[in-house]
């Protein structure tokens, strides 16, 4: 029982108490000295944090060969000429730049969006308003608004929509200085809007830019399992950050910091990025998505999604496995608070560690995808599919532990309250380190199998059933007990284990673009012509 192994921090100097420091006791001597140095938390938290950066450190020397650089393709033949090394060379370069722009615009609106989400509860009960009626109208916002929204990012282009999105949070935050519950409300029904803009937006500004210079498609991976580390990295700066800003500036510190880091992101995408849009051929000249009207986009969107059933699968997997994400949030506090842990539940140190987990996630994908190609994947293009399929199956049985140890407490009493505690604490790590590795595997099968004309509108529809879960897992945590919660979100992720499955016993025909027959003409047109 290693988190319970120091019940009190006496804060007195290790190498006084222990009079030498031989070379068997200098890492618990060293782990002592800091512990003394750090904040008065709870032992049990500190060990936790302590296993979660070794374990961090760890996955970060042992992966490190195969996150970095590019997948080597395989031998080069002889014959290959110098001309065609050096075009090899300035692709990678090329595509190491674009990566960079893009990561670095991601991390700062990441860490902005991490800020507000770490100290917004806190904010509204300061404010001694409704904040079940908030969260809800916010999701609610959401779902209304997440059917139309894509079709408006592919018309009128992927950039301008970020920079949309930066101008909402900036208004987002401006409100949360007002204590006025119809202001607050306001700025929730913004806030659905511009959370379906981040998830759909910049995904589909990079997935678009990105084979607009014809990188190959497996470089997309690397992309993805970055962004995924670089967001439990921000999660963790974010935390530590706007607990400095809240000390200095009082409860609404962490929204101002996130309005510098917000307007910072958008300076950097407008001078930047380039422009894309949806519903464009590849020829430079051809500017469809001004010849198409807004509705068509919309209908086009629906059609897609509807009439291809890996899309459709792929939506339902994202709602059903994000939506136990977002409840398993609401969860984990009131869980460990009612388990009544030694010394208290200090959530900063516990979210920290939790953050962590995450980026141990996101550092493993790349290696869990070749694992799963070379021993699991009944074919080496269903790498992903493999992959996700593992992730929601661990995912799911992570949640059936605490739902079993709350919901059957009467039959464990062999176990002490610590080992039931340290058990679900166990299960929340590893629930963690699978969302790590959710946000990487989705985005690389969204970019294999939805079309790059109709990305801004497909991942919105893809956003509708996601809100939906999300509120009712919401009124879930409000009426039910923790462990019939639990056993629902294990639920949710068996049915996302059981759906991923299906990807793999038939092979997909992609359609072009879900576009119309008509576009369809117009370009076959276009073609003969030039």
């Amino acid at each position: 029982s290693f988190l319970f192994c120091h019940k009190k921090m006496d804060g007195q100097c290790p190498l006084r108490k222990m009079g030498l420091v031989t070379s068997s006791t200098l890492i618990p001597t060293a782990m002592a000295f800091f512990r003394a140095k750090l904040p008065d938390w709870p032992a049990w938290a500190m060990n936790l944090m302590m296993i979660m950066a070794s374990l961090l450190g760890l996955t970060i020397y042992t992966t490190a060969g195969m996150n970095t650089g590019h997948d080597n393709p395989g031998p080069a033949p002889t014959t290959q000429s110098r001309e065609d090394e050096g075009n090899e060379t300035k692709q990678k370069k090329a595509f190491d730049a674009f990566r960079h722009k893009y990561i670095m615009v991601y991390l700062v609106v990441m860490l902005a969006d991490w800020m507000q989400g770490t100290h917004m509860y806190t904010l509204y009960l300061s404010y001694n308003v409704n904040v079940s009626a908030l969260f809800l109208t916010g999701f609610l916002s959401g779902a209304i608004f997440a059917p139309f929204l894509g079709s408006a990012v592919d018309k009128y282009g992927r950039k301008k929509s970020c920079i949309i999105y930066c101008v909402l949070e900036v208004v987002i935050n401006a409100l949360e200085h007002y204590d006025n519950f119809t202001i607050l409300l306001l700025g929730r029904v913004l806030g659905g809007i511009s959370t379906n803009l981040l998830f759909s937006a910049f995904e589909s500004w990079m997935t678009t830019e990105h084979r607009k210079h014809n990188f190959p498609e497996e470089w997309l991976q690397q992309t993805y399992s970055e962004t995924s580390v670089g967001n439990g990295v921000m999660a963790i700066v974010a935390g530590i950050l706007s607990q400095l800003l809240e000390d200095q500036l009082g409860h609404i510190g962490p929204f101002q910091g996130a309005i510098a880091l917000t307007l910072l992101a958008l300076l950097m995408i407008a001078f930047l990025w380039d422009e894309n849009y949806g519903e464009e051929s590849n020829h430079p000249h051809d500017t469809d998505h001004h010849n198409i009207s807004l509705a068509q986009q919309f209908k086009n969107g629906w059609k897609a999604t509807l009439s291809d059933s890996f899309i459709f699968r792929i939506g339902i997997i994202q709602a059903l496995s994000e939506g136990a994400m977002y409840t398993f949030v609401f969860m984990w506090v009131p869980t460990l608070l009612s388990m009544n842990p030694p010394d208290g539940l200090p959530t900063g140190c516990v979210f920290s560690s939790l953050m962590m987990s995450i980026t141990i996630g996101g550092l493993l994908f790349r290696p869990l995808e070749k694992f799963a190609s070379t021993f699991l994947a009944p074919r080496p293009d269903l790498e992903s599919e493999t992959a996700a399929t593992a992730i929601y199956a661990l995912a799911a049985l992570s949640m059936l532990f605490p739902a079993c140890i709350l919901g059957m407490q009467q039959y464990l009493w062999p176990w002490t309250n610590e080992l039931r505690f340290e058990l679900v604490i166990a299960s929340f790590v590893v629930m963690e380190c699978c969302v790590g590795l959710f946000m990487p595997v989705q985005g690389t099968l969204r970019s294999k199998y939805v079309p790059d004309a109709l990305q801004g509108a497909i991942l919105n529809i893809f956003r509708l059933p996601l809100n939906v879960v999300v509120v009712l897992g919401t009124y879930a945590t409000d009426v039910l007990e923790h462990w019939k919660v639990f056993g629902i979100v294990s639920t949710c992720l068996l049915c996302a284990t059981l759906l991923q499955a299906t990807l793999m016993t038939t092979k997909h025909m992609p359609k072009a673009t879900g576009i119309s027959a008509d576009s369809d003409e117009k370009q076959q047109k276009k073609k003969k012509i030039q």
